[in-house]
């Protein structure tokens, strides 16, 4: 874990060039999509692969990818961190968030609806907005705390308007899931300090399939009883929210602070009721629409930098 010195403010850095903001604005758009649809994908397969075996093979799937990925583009594997402290933060990001919170959120919407889970997990862009303010030195804007509290109240009228129940172990599972979401975040943040992105995201995936890897003969079974297409659906979970959304996500929070980044997120309910509509034909309910705006008006709100500031 981070040391109090690691954790400590950084000097702020100068603001990045107007094409690395509009990069860095389009590497968050397709991370919220993805992650979005990886909501939609989880309900589509999840009833048949148990949370540890579909955590196991999205992140191995995804740690293959960005495998091949970084061959192809550099004929060579990133070398490892010349730091010891480097790789046990990357090693905490991927036991934490990539391995820890996939399996808890997979768990976790076996005991509780939907809604109820959309509302508890997004405590998390909240906690890591405090975090960052405590540990990084990010302060306290006053738009990212208004903006925040506007998307959570966005988020609730989403969860008003879902039909299942919940039970106590679920709602504890959501609140861990989003104390591991947080605690990823501002590890990864630190991080970026020292080592690029690519090889934080993909040494994270491969130290997270490691850990999954007692569940192999799990996997196995219950691939063999699967149908083609949850094959397909936790092959997609691994490519691209995984695979494509960390390292789109590690891009951008390398440009922008932790708080505000994360804010964004609490677009991800709202994009997933959209693709859930569309993809799974299932219509959204007045709450799920007007609370989507609700969330999207947040994110704008926590995104607002006065003109003095910018």
């Amino acid at each position: 874990m981070a040391s109090v010195t690691e954790l400590a403010p950084a000097s702020p850095a100068p603001a990045p060039p107007t094409a690395d903001r509009v990069k860095a604005a389009l590497a968050v758009v397709v991370t919220v999509v993805l992650w979005a649809s990886a909501f939609v994908a989880i309900r589509a397969v999840g009833h048949t692969l148990s949370p540890a075996p579909l955590a196991l093979v999205r992140l191995a799937v995804a740690a293959a990818a960005l495998t091949a990925l970084l061959l192809a583009r550099h004929r060579r594997l990133p070398r490892r961190p010349a730091s010891a402290s480097a790789l046990g933060l990357i090693a905490a990001y991927g036991v934490l968030w990539l391995t820890g919170y996939t399996v808890v959120l997979n768990a976790a919407e076996r005991h509780v609806d939907a809604g109820t889970a959309a509302l508890l997990i997004n405590l998390a862009p909240l906690l890591v907005a405090f975090g960052a303010g405590l540990f990084l030195g990010e302060g306290f804007p006053r738009t990212l705390i208004a903006g925040s509290l506007v998307a959570l109240a966005g988020i609730a009228v989403i969860g008003m308007g879902s039909s299942g129940r919940g039970d106590w172990i679920g709602v504890v599972l959501c609140l861990l899931a989003a104390v591991l979401y947080a605690a990823g975040v501002l590890i990864q943040k630190v991080t970026l300090r020292s080592v690029d992105g690519a090889t934080v995201t993909w040494l994270g995936c491969v130290i997270g399939t490691a850990v999954l890897l007692p569940w192999t003969p799990q996997l196995i079974g219950e691939l063999s009883a699967a149908s083609t297409g949850t094959i397909l659906g936790a092959v997609y979970l691994g490519l691209f929210p995984t695979a494509i959304g960390f390292s789109t996500w590690a891009y951008a929070l390398h440009r922008m602070d932790a708080g505000r980044l994360s804010a964004t997120t609490y677009a991800v309910p709202a994009v997933s009721v959209l693709l859930s509509w569309v993809l799974l034909s299932e219509i959204p309910t007045g709450y799920g629409l007007v609370g989507g705006a609700i969330c999207l008006a947040g994110v704008a709100i926590s995104r607002y930098r006065p003109r003095s500031r910018r």
